[in-house]
């Protein structure tokens, strides 16, 4: 083999080396973007299941209230209803600035958990499969 054969070889062997190893940095790179992505998503879900809780606690706990099923002068009634009103009252707000006046019904929860359902699937559908990348 001449020296000039040995030289082209010995680059192209190189760049070979060099090319797997900035496809291993990608992949690498890569892996740990999808990782964390796969982790946002998987919070946002776990705060999407949260709220969709919440929210139907505190349907459950007006009907109660609206009934007179619970005790009302219960301090740790009161306390939860509290608790809920004002863990659900910053979601139905805007809501209900567009909603029609129903004369006391309020369809507003069931708007807000069409939304967090909307919020969910486009999540677990488009968002997943672009980072998961499939």
């Amino acid at each position: 083999m001449h020296r000039c054969d040995a030289i082209k070889h010995d680059r192209a062997r190189r760049g070979v080396v060099l090319a797997r190893l900035v496809s291993n940095v990608y992949m690498s790179v890569n892996n740990e973007l999808e990782t964390g992505m796969i982790a946002v998503i998987a919070t946002l879900n776990f705060i999407i299941n949260i709220a969709w809780f919440l929210i139907i606690a505190s349907a459950i706990f007006s009907w109660l209230y609206a009934f007179n099923v619970i005790n009302v002068n219960n301090h740790a009634i009161n306390m939860i209803g509290r608790s809920l009103y004002q863990l659900t009252e910053p979601l139905y707000r805007p809501i209900r600035r567009f909603l029609p006046d129903m004369g006391g019904v309020d369809l507003s929860p069931l708007v807000v958990l069409v939304i967090l359902y909307f919020i969910w699937y486009f999540l677990n559908t488009t968002v997943a499969s672009a980072v998961i990348g499939l």
